[in-house]
């Protein structure tokens, strides 16, 4: 049985290309086929992909030549060739073939348009369907950027969202397996020494703000997970194995105020502990108005214990004052009388009926277990702050009347 034949194009009335025009419309499906042909033979990308992709590939190859024939059809007639060209294939597209791949698609396809304009325009009008498809070729270019602009918008977005809820998740303190699943979504590849940084936000574009620690980390040679939380700027830094180094990298997009850094951890879901030390941190920063900028948590233990952290408390008994304790009752004892006398050596030594060189002596071994050395002035109070805190622990409540 013969096939039938094929539907003429319908007539084109009053246009001045109108022979051009017909032969466009004969030859769209031809061309469609020439293009995906030589995009199958040239590209390799093309080849591998899966035949899903292909297909959605072949419409929009295919609607490429379709709009091109409706635009020459009305040059001056404003239209939306984005939707006309890249509406028949599903969003996702854009994320199975990259930017590059898509111009390679249109470059192709357009080549084979101009390849057959001899054949396809009327005789005397190949000039003009050349610079037709050349115009037309700077306005597929101008689409093709507006469609991975809008995407990437559209990903920047959500991915903004999803950064922020899981620095939300460490700085309150519910970090879990969840929070690590939308960490690696955004590239987080699990660094083995994690730190919390706080500090004030400045005014204006948080976008701006976030994307100046994201250049800060780049040059830093650190993965950040950053956002503007009300008036706090939180960053989560990995591979930050010295997080007031990792804290000096990060400090430009800080706003003016103290800016803390917690102690380093071992993965994102111990974050929540440097978090909460930098936060107690910087609520307690105001009570040193001469702390360092940047400044560790640790560093300001007592303000913290004095600001009811009890975090804090903790860490000051059980690594200064358990430690004294337990290495014998004369360091914690020359210790206090030490700083009685006001860090005198020789008035710590008529009071202990000792030789000045041995209260030397045992305040050295207070540096040596502690860390902390009672000569320096913010080590003294840190010091003092530990014995005090030790001793009520050590006297237990008070009993009740």
């Amino acid at each position: 049985m013969p096939e039938p034949a094929e539907t003429p194009p319908p007539p084109v009335p009053d246009h001045p290309h109108a022979a051009t025009l017909r032969r466009l419309q004969q030859h769209s499906g031809k061309l469609a086929a020439a293009a995906i042909a030589r995009m199958d033979e040239q590209l390799a990308w093309y080849r591998v992909m899966p035949p899903e992709n292909r297909s959605w590939i072949g419409l929009v190859a295919q609607a490429g030549i379709a709009a091109f024939t409706e635009w020459f059809r009305h040059p001056e007639t404003p239209r939306a060739i984005s939707t006309d060209v890249f509406g028949t294939a599903p969003r996702e597209l854009t994320r199975a073939i990259t930017l590059r791949q898509t111009v390679e698609m249109v470059r192709t396809t357009i080549e084979v348009v101009e390849s057959s304009i001899d054949e396809v325009a009327a005789p005397g009008d190949e000039n003009v369907l050349r610079e037709a498809l050349l115009v037309y070729a700077r306005e597929i270019a101008f689409a093709t950027a507006q469609v991975y602009a809008q995407a990437a918008e559209a990903r920047g977005a959500w991915d903004a969202r999803l950064e922020s809820l899981v620095v939300n998740a460490v700085l309150s303190g519910e970090a879990d397996e969840g929070a690590v699943s939308r960490a690696a979504a955004l590239g987080w590849n699990a660094p083995e020494h994690v730190c919390v940084v706080l500090g004030n936000a400045p005014d204006g574009d948080s976008e701006l703000t976030v994307e100046a620690i994201r250049r800060a980390a780049r040059y830093a040679k650190l993965q950040v997970l950053t956002g503007v939380l009300g008036s706090r700027l939180v960053v989560v830094a990995g591979g930050a194995e010295d997080p007031l180094k990792a804290a000096k990298s990060l400090i430009g997009p800080f706003a003016s105020g103290p800016v803390v850094a917690g102690p380093v951890v071992a993965d994102l879901l111990s974050a929540t502990r440097s978090a909460r030390a930098a936060a107690a941190g910087l609520r307690a920063a105001a009570a040193w108005p001469d702390a360092p900028r940047p400044v560790l948590a640790d560093d300001l233990l007592p303000e913290r214990a004095m600001a009811g952290d009890p975090a804090a408390r903790d860490l000051l008994v059980e690594e200064i004052y358990r430690p004294l304790e337990d290495a014998g009752s004369a360091l914690l004892e020359t210790l206090s009388v030490y700083l009685e006398q006001a860090s005198s050596l020789e008035g710590a030594a008529r009071m202990l009926f000792v030789h000045p060189n041995t209260v030397r002596y045992r305040l050295r071994r207070v540096t040596d277990v502690t860390g902390w050395s009672p000569s320096d002035v913010r080590s003294a109070f840190t010091l003092r702050i530990a014995l005090i805190l030790g001793r009520l622990v050590d006297a237990g409540p008070p009993a009740r009347p």
